[in-house]
Parts: C-alpha cells; sequence; structure tokens
C-alpha cells in the first residue's frame, strides 16, 4: 500500500468475482413485482410519504387516464410562479421563502424583518473555524468540504442530540444562515492553496440579502449589480424545494426518522445531492453546451445543430452516454415550470452581460432536442428543458466557478431539507426501514476446505 492506502493490486483481483456474485439480472424485478428504485417504468414515483410543504403536478386526470399537461410547482399551496411576480422588483424572495416553506405560512411584515435578522445575527463561524477547519484542507470537491464543515460544527453544538422542534428549528436556521459562507469560503481555500491564486476572505453584510451576500464574499472587488443579485435570488428560490420525492429530500426524511441529529441529517443530504445524477446535472449542460459550441460552426444554423444533437443521442459525441443534458425530468412531462419562469430572466442577464448568442443556441437547443429525443428514443411523456438546463449557463455568466454550482444548489436546498426535517419530527412514529426481497441462493458450508 501506498501513503494513502492504495489498494489497486488486491483489489483488481477481487472485483470480478465480487461483480458476479452481487450480479441480479434486470428481469428478476419484474418477477417479483419490485418497482427498482421506487420508481414504475414509466418514472412515476412510488407514494413512501406525505408532505404538506410542497407539490408538483405534471399530469391530470380524465376519467381513469393520466394525461401529460404542462407542469406546475406548488409551495405550502402557492404557485411558485405567483410567488416569485409576488416579491420579484420590490424585494429579494430568498428570506420571505424560507419562512413559508419552514414555517408553513407567508410573513407578515414584522415577521418577514424579524426572519431576516434572525438569518443576519446567525451568519457567523465560530472563532477561527474558517481558519482551523476550511483552510486546513481545502479540496477541489467543494461538497466534501462543505460536509466536513457541517460535520464539524456539530462538535460547537452543545444541545446537538437535542430533537426538540424548537432547537431544530434553530439547528436549520443555523445552517441556512452559514452554508453561503461554507460554500464561498471553501472555493477560495481551494483557489488559492491549490491553484495558487490570491486568497481572500469577505465578511458577509448584516443589510444584505443571501444572494448578495454570495456575491460579495465570492468577488474580489465585492460589487455586482442588482440584476445579478435579483437572477441569483430567484434561482435559489427555485432550488429550494420541489415536491419531497427527490433523493437527497428522502435521505433526510430517511436519516430524521432514525433518530439523529440535524448535523448527521444535512450531512447525509449533501452526500446524496453532490451525486451527479442529482446535484451535479447542471454541470454536464454546461460542459456540453461548450462541446456543441466547438464542434458546430454555425450556431444559428438549425440543420448542424439539429445534426449534432442526433450524434449526442446516438452516443457518438460528447460524452457518448447518449443524453442531452438538462432536457427532461423524472416527473414533468410537458413543461418544467421553473426552467418556463427563469428562462426570462436569463435572457435579460445575457443582454447585460453581452451573452446574447449564447441565449440564442441554449434557445435553439430547447427548441430542437425534444424533437431529436423524440425521433431516436422510445418516450413515455413529454421531454423539456428542466431548470437545470438554464442554471449552469446563469452562474458561467455570473462568473461563479463550476466548483461551486452544486453547493449553490445546497445553499438552496438546505431549506426545503429543513423544512422536511420538521416535518418528519412532527409526524413521525416510525423509522423508515423499506424492504428488500431476497433471492440468494442457500448454501452448506463444507466439511472440508483447502484453506
Amino acid at each position: 500500500m501506498d501513503e494513502y492506502g492504495n489498494l489497486d493490486k488486491y483489489t483488481k483481483n477481487l472485483i470480478g468475482i465480487c461483480e458476479t456474485n452481487d450480479y441480479i439480472a434486470p428481469e428478476l424485478f419484474d418477477v417479483y413485482g419490485v418497482k427498482r428504485g421506487l420508481r414504475d417504468k414509466d418514472g412515476t414515483g412510488v407514494l413512501s410519504g406525505l408532505t404538506n410543504i410542497s407539490r408538483i403536478d405534471a399530469f391530470k386526470t380524465e376519467g381513469d387516464k393520466k394525461i401529460p399537461c404542462e407542469g406546475s410547482l406548488w409551495y405550502r399551496g402557492y404557485n411558485v410562479i405567483e410567488l416569485i411576480r409576488g416579491f420579484e422588483g420590490k424585494r429579494y424572495g430568498f428570506e420571505e421563502i424560507a419562512y413559508l416553506l419552514l414555517i408553513g405560512q407567508l410573513p407578515n411584515a414584522k415577521q418577514l424583518t424579524e426572519f431576516r435578522q434572525m438569518i443576519s445575527d446567525c451568519r457567523q463561524l465560530p472563532t477561527n473555524f474558517n481558519r482551523d477547519v476550511i483552510m486546513k484542507a481545502p479540496s477541489k470537491d467543494l461538497m466534501n468540504s462543505l460536509t466536513r464543515s457541517v460535520l464539524t460544527l456539530a462538535s460547537y453544538d452543545e444541545t446537538l442530540n437535542d430533537c426538540s422542534l424548537d432547537r431544530v428549528l434553530e439547528q436549520c436556521v443555523k445552517l441556512i444562515s452559514v452554508f453561503p459562507m461554507l460554500s464561498v469560503y471553501s472555493y477560495h481555500a481551494y483557489n488559492h492553496y491549490l491553484c495558487d491564486e490570491s486568497l481572500y476572505i469577505h465578511r458577509p453584510q448584516e443589510q444584505l440579502s443571501t444572494a448578495e451576500n454570495i456575491l460579495l464574499m465570492l468577488r474580489p472587488d465585492k460589487s455586482y449589480t442588482p440584476l445579478e443579485a435579483q437572477v441569483l435570488d430567484i434561482a435559489l428560490v427555485l432550488h429550494m424545494e420541489h415536491g419531497g420525492g427527490n433523493n437527497s429530500t428522502f435521505t433526510t426524511r430517511v436519516v430524521t426518522s432514525s433518530g439523529s441529529d440535524t448535523y448527521s441529517v444535512i450531512a447525509a443530504a449533501l452526500s446524496s445531492l453532490k451525486g451527479p445524477k442529482h446535484g451535479g446535472a447542471n454541470l454536464k449542460v454546461v460542459e456540453m453546451m461548450a462541446d456543441i459550441r466547438e464542434k458546430v460552426s454555425d450556431w444559428s444554423d438549425e440543420e448542424q445543430v439539429k445534426e449534432y444533437l442526433e450524434k449526442i443521442v446516438d452516443k457518438q459525441a460528447f460524452d457518448h452516454k447518449g443524453l442531452i443534458y438538462g432536457m427532461g425530468h423524472a416527473v414533468y412531462s410537458l413543461l418544467d415550470p421553473r426552467a418556463q419562469v427563469f428562462r426570462g430572466f436569463v435572457e435579460k442577464l445575457a443582454v447585460e452581460k453581452n451573452r446574447e448568442k449564447d441565449f440564442r443556441l441554449y434557445s435553439l437547443v430547447e427548441k430542437l432536442a425534444p424533437i431529436v429525443i423524440g425521433e431516436k428514443r422510445k418516450i413515455y411523456k413529454g421531454v423539456s428543458a428542466n431548470v437545470d438546463f438554464y442554471s449552469g449557463f446563469v452562474y458561467s455568466m455570473l462568473d461563479i466557478p463550476m466548483e461551486l454550482y452544486t453547493p449553490i444548489f445546497a445553499i438552496a436546498r438546505i431549506v426545503g431539507w429543513s423544512a422536511h426535517r420538521l416535518e418528519e419530527l412532527v409526524n413521525m412514529d416510525k423509522i423508515i426501514r423499506p424492504a428488500y426481497k431476497s433471492i440468494m441462493q442457500i448454501r452448506e458450508y463444507p466439511e472440508t476446505t483447502d484453506l
């Protein structure tokens, strides 16, 4: 073994045996009626709980038939598009919608002022935490850095294992408040120690919103435009919560049901979110679009773009996985409402940043991809752009480094995780324990061996 415990020369001799013994024939899932991944073949999720926090509508019922429809997303009974229209151009919405998801109702002016002050008061880390924890072991994988920081913060909480609602709400608000600091400071540590760039640490300002503080802490000159902060604020609101059935939120509820502490629950959710099949989707969109820009000579030529998309679907181009990233969704069919509402703000930002040509290419891919996928694949429902199709483009226009894309998602989604942790605690009576059908063969231990 080397100094890091590399076991390659041992494991390579064992992995073939392991794969043979662990393999389960796909057809057996049909034989035993098991819904793999808790999903039907058409992508519908198997019901595993009830929630009053959010809802996704992607189908309407006519008689006994489910008909795909334009999607809608609801937070605590309010359509998310209406919520954004309510604060757009008047105030930043992150704190207001966080209050809605956590408490269950929209705040009045006094409650919102108090909640904003609470968030501001909690924007501080323990003494020397930045130096002793964040700067100590920098990593390009900022999600691992973020998870480590969350688990370390548990050491500073004398009420760590107190699962009373008031204590858990306090812990959640504190984590929501410091997630931007943990994420941005982790990036600066990586950028300085591993990339040999200048190090600067800006403190968040009390009077600023979460979105404004993210940009202030990230940028060397602390500057940003009102539109930049507004678009980031809306991106955070759109990523806060999504129906409860996603992987990281389910992880939140599973770990909560075991009686574990808040920090362990959020660390588990972070570990789920960092997976490329969950929180890393917008990274793949950015990489794919860069590949298209490089390989297609005329971005405005529909035929050229369509031909290259066909190559991507046929596994002849880009990463050879056959996927047009940012297209389609596990739940939505005809329309992801988050992408619909986001698109208009993305266009405004593209104009401000002189990125109209890029925006037109994104729009063209959004138009052509469903056609190409429909021609090449058997699909059970409609295909449309999802919110991740545009979020990576937005982050690139905001000069947010790619290493921070998934942590930005986490800064938003911890609000939804916290709301689901609280709801699980209010209603919890049993540990979540799914069943697995065992198909192993019983074997007799040999009387004699060659050991």
